[in-house]
């Protein structure tokens, strides 16, 4: 499928389902909306995925069948300075894929606009109406579970899970992925979006994803979301935790970051408080441990300095640790992410 990708004003450090989907999707995308890079391409940023040209609206984007809202700011409101794109987008006859909580569907114009043009709208965010609580059985299934954690929410935990998933996979590993989130659901075209589930339900949402296929493969790596110490989001994170009831831990960190993302009053702990904080957390349910890490070095532009980083953060982990995208697969160095599959495999 063609698409266009709506990142206006937050491509690509704060458009990380934008990112996501030139990095691991199927998708051909042929633009990138976002006015402030308009005349740019996306190469001249990221350099590792899907190239495209950078336009500042719908109309200037070429023949596409979908439009993805690729942004989600924090509340997953919409945005008013997008409603004409995505109106340009249904006169043209384009579907809507949105991972906000703001439902398009549910929008008048949006919907009135859907109707006359034959499109469909995806609203990733809309849980299933069937969900229920958990049976705490998921340690019942034949698949190994690997979750990601986090020490804060946007450190990379979607990116890591699909890295090394693949990466296992390329050792010849049967392995699967469970999404969470809006962005692992677009790419792999089903999940549960656990950060709109009711709270009571949000640990029987992950069980039920690892019951359906955890007896399809040998792991499963799921996707974790926020962290156990965020303000906001440390209820899903913990009915992730929970619900997956999962054998091994990845902690997931951005190196230099030192306050809560959003939240900068609220300081970090140390990297080996999180180790205890969600084991012990974790351990009534499933006793499981923080086995390796996965250090995001995007921030640091010297590759010695980014082993170094990655270095200390696995001496703080008492455990392997890596940055998967930076190194592994894509510069022939495997030594870091076998160390890191080996301690969770």
């Amino acid at each position: 499928m063609k698409v266009a990708v709506l990142a206006h004003e937050k491509f690509p450090d704060r458009a990380k389902t934008a990112v996501g989907l030139l990095r691991y999707s199927d998708y051909e995308i042929e633009a990138v909306l976002d006015r402030d890079n308009a005349g740019k391409r996306v190469s001249e940023f990221v350099p590792d995925v899907q190239d495209a040209p950078i336009v500042a609206e719908m109309a200037d984007a070429p023949a596409v069948d979908a439009l993805i809202i690729g942004i989600a700011p924090i509340g997953g409101g919409f945005d008013e300075s997008w409603r004409s794109d995505v109106r340009t987008a249904l006169e043209r006859g384009c579907d809507l894929i949105s991972g906000l909580h703001y439902f398009l569907e549910d929008d008048d114009e949006f919907a009135a606009l859907a109707a006359d043009n034959d499109c469909d709208v995806w609203d990733v965010r809309k849980p299933p109406e069937d969900l229920t609580v958990a049976q705490g059985v998921a340690g019942e299934v034949d698949a190994e579970v690997v979750l990601t954690v986090g020490t804060d929410c946007s450190v990379g935990k979607m990116t890591a899970t699909l890295e090394l998933l693949e990466a296992a996979r390329e050792r010849g590993v049967d392995a699967g992925f469970v999404p969470t989130g809006q962005t692992g659901i677009m790419i792999e075209g089903w999940g549960n979006p656990v950060d709109r589930v009711v709270s009571d339900f949000t640990a029987g949402a992950v069980e039920e994803m690892l019951v359906e296929r955890g007896d399809d493969y040998d792991y499963l790596f799921v996707e974790g979301q926020g962290s156990i110490v965020h303000p906001a989001y440390s209820a899903v994170t913990c009915g992730i935790l929970h619900g997956s009831m999962a054998d091994r831990l990845v902690l997931c960190h951005e190196a230099g970051r030192e306050a809560v993302h959003g939240y900068e009053e609220f300081d970090l702990p140390p990297v080996p408080e999180y180790v205890d904080l969600y084991e012990d957390l974790a351990g009534p349910v499933h006793e499981t441990e923080v086995a390796a890490g996965a250090l995001n070095t995007k921030g640091i532009a010297d590759d010695a300095e980014a082993r170094a980083a990655v270095e200390s953060f696995a001496a703080d982990l008492d455990a392997p640790a890596t940055d998967p995208v930076r190194f592994g697969e894509r510069d022939g160095d495997d030594a870091g992410i076998d160390a890191v599959l080996e301690a969770i495999l």
